[in-house]
Parts: structure tokens; C-alpha cells; sequence
């Protein structure tokens, strides 16, 4: 029996109110009588009765329509009503309207015990309902905090299956790496087709332990982040580990706001080779050319001097560099001549073609044509680009292969395009997007990673842009793209000087 036993009986029917009161009340109910349904409407919203026992035609309204104000009002209330024999209808439409049951005339003791026993079942069942509802409602408010939370967290966080499978991910990762749940993370972060080596995730569904990595991704829009990467595992009720949590921060601005000088070190310890084989093979050229001069031998005087010419060269694109990365500098700009301004990057790129046997062609249109650069630091960028399609025609191993080098200029309405094609080695895509990093070098101990990373900032400094085209084995294509006129405030921001 519930608490509340408060059963209330609404009919004009007096005798059967009062016989029905005398039952329940042995039965250890407290009955109250109204006739009216505005007065027991009144009662039930003082009084709360559990149940209410209600006739079809009460005398100031219909039984369905007492019925529908009740739960319409107060839900929390069962009402059971009483049909005339046979009128099972009324009985059906009862229940349609929400009485948790009806009993019919003449009343039957068990019938009744039964409808009363299925109203307070169906009332528990009902504060049960909202008491869940509440609850549910509290977690449904703390899920949603915790999402809140989880894609308001300034870091990407996602989740892995065993198999480097994303199955879920937060906001940020979603902005910057796209919304593709299912797909492999090695995809996502580096495009490649294969697992990382050192994978953070992979050591964490090993060990089960977290683990940390640095490392450098690539996002949906191109754009390069250096990001600080931690992982957790995540584990089911018996302990094992279903998923790892892999939470990624973005640290780049840190890493090019680090100490140059640090930077430099590194740097100068890493071209010390370089700089040693240079000034050794400008030592040798030196010898032959006193040699040739001595013995009059002209045809080793041209080859000690197209010697020392090649290694002044290589020191004055080093020098450049060095001083490129290690200091801000202003564009020393002025008017240039397409085509004579080619002619001297030919020059300079022919000798080390011809050298290896590489066929070196070139294709300049528009001669007469002008635009504004910084010739010296422009120049540098482009043999860098240049030498690299070099370099990448004597890194390929192919046999019985000819090498060609296409350097092509032609301009469009706004810009001058510079191109340099090679049938080289070719490049798979995590080189292309790290090409232009600090550091990073597909030639081995032969680079130092600095070349193409200042061409590139030579050109992002005169406003343009370089594009790069290129597969596995297939060749790269490298399309520089120059405006013709700078823009002001790059002519205005920055003052003119020589580089000393």
C-alpha cells in the first residue's frame, strides 16, 4: 500500500459513493466524496489524491472531460472510471485519455482491488519515470558540459581504435584536419599510406602506458604545425585497452619564437662540412690556376677559374642564407629586365648541368618585359630551386635514363612565372609539404635543409607564392610565381639595404 491511501470518489450516485466508501475503508483505505466535478477538481489541487474514482456523467460535466482536466493538470494523479454494463467504448475511451483503468456496473470487489492495485503501481511507476527523467536529464547536462568541454579544449584531442582508426575528435582537430571519423590518423596528420614509425599510439596499445612525441603535421588546408602530442589510454571494465587518447598541442609559434642563437649553432655545425669541402676545392682551384699561369697552359686556367667562379658562388648563396635566416632584411628592389635577369640564372645553373651530362634547356618569353624585385636575393632562390631539380635528376638511380632540367619564364597579367621541370627522382606528398621546413632534407649529409626554406621566404617576401608539382619517380614541377609590381605595403614597410 502506498503512503497516501487518500482515495477521492466524484459521482452523483449517492448510495453507490457510499457503499464504495464503506468497502474501501475496511480495506484500509481514507475515502473522500464529492458530487461535482469543479468541486473535486478543486479538492485534487489542494489535496493531491493518488487516485480518483470518477463516473461517466457527473452533474455540472461529462466523466471524459473531468477525466482529460485531471491528467491534462495533474499527471501525477490516476483516475479510474466507472462505465455502465456493457459499454466497453466508454470504457476504451477512458483509457485513450490517460485513467489507468475502469471498472463497470455492477461493481465487482475483485475488479475493483485490481484497479486500484494497477492506480498505485502506475503512480510509483510514474515518480520512478521522473525521478530517471531528472537523472537523465542531469547526465544529459553534464554530457553536454563535458562535449562543451572536450571541443573547447584549445588542443586536438582524438580517439584511436587498435588499428589507427579516428573514432571521434574534437572541434579544433575537426576544423584543421576535417571531420573524416573512420579514417586512418597517419592519413589525416601526414598522408601517408603507411603507419608512422615511433607512433605515440601504437607504444601506448603496447605497453598501456602514455607516451610523448614532437613532431611536425600537415592540416586539411596545407598549413604545417609543429605540435607537442601525449597519449592515454582508454580501457574497458575487465582492462583492456579498447581505445587511446591521443591530445596534440600546437607549438609553432614557440618553435619560431626559440633563440636564434641556439638556432644558429645548430645551423653553422651542420654547413661546417659544406663549408670545409668549399673552401678546400677553392684551395685546388687556386693551385691550378698559379699552375696553368706558371706553364701558360690556357685550357687549365679556364677550367681553375670556372672552378673558383662556382665556389665563390656556392659561398655567396651560403652566406645569403645564413644571413637570411639569422636576421630580418628589407628588399633592396628595383626594376629588372625579364629576360636579362634570366639569362643570368642560366648562366649560373649550365656549368653544373653540362657537368653530370644533364641537358639543361631553357625558354624565356616576353624579353623586353620589366618587374620589381631584389635581384640579388631572388637570384639565390632560384638557383637554390634549380640546383635542387639537379640534384634530384642525380639522385635518381634509373638506368639507361636521360636527364633534363627546363627552366621556362612567361609572365600573366599580374605575374612573372618562373618554372624549373625535371625528370628526376620525383617526390612523394609528406616531402613535398615538408619541403620547405627548416631543416628538413631528402639529400642526406649533401644538404642542410636551409636552401629551399629561405627561397621560400624570399619569395613569401616579395608577396608571391611557389607551387610544386610532383609524384614518385614521375619528375617535379616548381612554378614560382612573382608579382610584377610589388605591392605598397611591402614597398613602404620595409627600408631598402645591401646585405654587408
Amino acid at each position: 500500500m502506498a503512503m497516501d491511501n487518500t482515495v477521492l470518489l466524484v459521482d452523483s450516485h449517492k448510495e453507490l459513493c457510499n457503499a464504495l466508501e464503506k468497502h474501501l475503508t475496511r480495506h484500509g483505505y481514507d475515502v473522500k466524496i464529492t458530487e461535482t466535478g469543479q468541486i473535486a477538481l478543486s479538492d485534487i489541487s489542494i489535496n493531491k489524491p493518488p487516485v480518483v474514482i470518477s463516473g461517466t456523467q457527473l452533474p455540472d460535466m461529462e466523466g471524459v472531460d473531468f477525466l482529460s482536466n485531471v491528467k491534462d493538470n495533474f499527471p501525477a494523479v490516476e483516475v479510474i472510471m466507472i462505465i455502465n454494463e456493457g459499454d466497453i467504448e466508454a470504457g476504451v475511451t477512458a483509457l485513450r485519455l490517460g485513467a489507468s483503468d475502469y471498472i463497470s456496473k455492477p461493481i465487482n470487489s475483485g475488479a475493483l482491488e485490481v484497479a486500484l492495485q494497477r492506480a498505485y503501481d502506475r503512480r510509483d511507476y510514474w515518480f520512478k519515470f521522473k525521478a530517471y527523467e531528472k537523472m537523465l536529464k542531469s547526465v544529459e547536462k553534464h554530457k553536454a558540459l563535458f562535449q562543451q568541454l572536450f571541443d573547447e579544449v584549445p588542443c586536438y584531442i582524438s580517439l584511436q581504435d587498435e588499428n589507427f582508426r579516428l573514432t571521434c575528435a574534437n572541434k579544433l582537430f575537426k576544423k584543421d584536419f576535417g571531420d573524416y571519423i573512420g579514417s586512418y590518423c597517419y592519413e589525416i596528420y601526414k598522408h601517408r599510406t603507411e603507419p608512422c614509425r615511433g607512433c605515440p599510439v601504437q607504444a601506448t596499445f603496447k605497453d598501456g602506458n602514455p607516451h610523448q612525441t614532437e613532431e611536425v603535421v600537415t592540416s586539411q588546408h596545407g598549413k604545417q604545425y609543429n605540435v607537442l602530442t601525449w597519449t592515454a589510454p582508454l580501457r574497458d571494465d575487465s582492462g583492456k585497452i579498447t581505445q587511446v587518447m591521443e591530445i596534440s598541442t600546437n607549438i609553432t609559434q614557440i618553435r619560431k619564437l626559440q633563440g636564434r642563437l641556439t638556432t644558429l649553432g645548430l645551423l653553422l655545425g651542420s654547413m661546417s662540412h659544406g663549408i670545409r669541402g668549399v673552401l678546400t676545392a677553392l684551395d685546388g682551384g687556386i693551385y691550378r690556376l698559379e699552375t696553368g699561369l706558371k706553364k701558360e697552359n690556357q685550357k687549365q686556367i679556364h677550367d681553375a677559374l670556372e672552378v673558383i667562379k662556382n665556389m665563390i658562388h656556392r659561398i655567396s648563396s651560403m652566406v645569403i642564407d645564413i644571413l637570411y635566416y639569422t636576421k630580418e632584411r628589407g628588399l633592396n628592389w628595383t626594376q629588372v629586365n625579364v629576360m636579362d635577369f634570366s639569362n643570368q640564372i642560366a648562366a649560373l645553373i649550365k656549368p653544373k648541368a653540362d657537368k653530370h651530362n644533364i641537358e639543361f634547356v631553357y625558354k624565356f618569353d616576353h624579353p623586353k618585359a620589366l618587374f620589381e624585385i631584389d635581384p640579388e636575393t631572388v637570384s639565390s632562390a632560384l638557383v637554390n630551386i634549380l640546383e635542387n631539380s639537379i640534384d634530384a635528376c642525380l639522385d635518381d638511380k634509373s638506368k639507361d635514363k636521360s636527364y633534363r632540367v627546363i627552366f621556362r619564364v612567361y609572365e600573366n597579367e599580374d605575374h612573372t612565372i618562373f618554372e624549373a621541370h625535371d625528370n628526376g627522382i620525383g617526390m612523394d606528398r609528406e616531402t613535398r609539404e615538408n619541403l620547405f621546413t627548416l631543416f628538413f632534407s631528402s639529400k642526406g649529409h649533401r644538404g642542410t635543409g636551409l636552401g629551399l626554406f629561405v627561397a621560400n621566404q624570399i619569395v613569401e617576401q616579395h608577396g608571391g607564392s611557389i607551387e610544386i608539382e610532383s609524384e614518385p619517380k614521375q619528375g617535379s614541377c616548381f612554378r614560382i610565381k612573382l608579382p610584377k609590381i610589388l605591392p605598397e605595403e611591402i614597398k613602404n614597410g620595409i627600408s631598402k639595404q645591401e646585405i654587408s
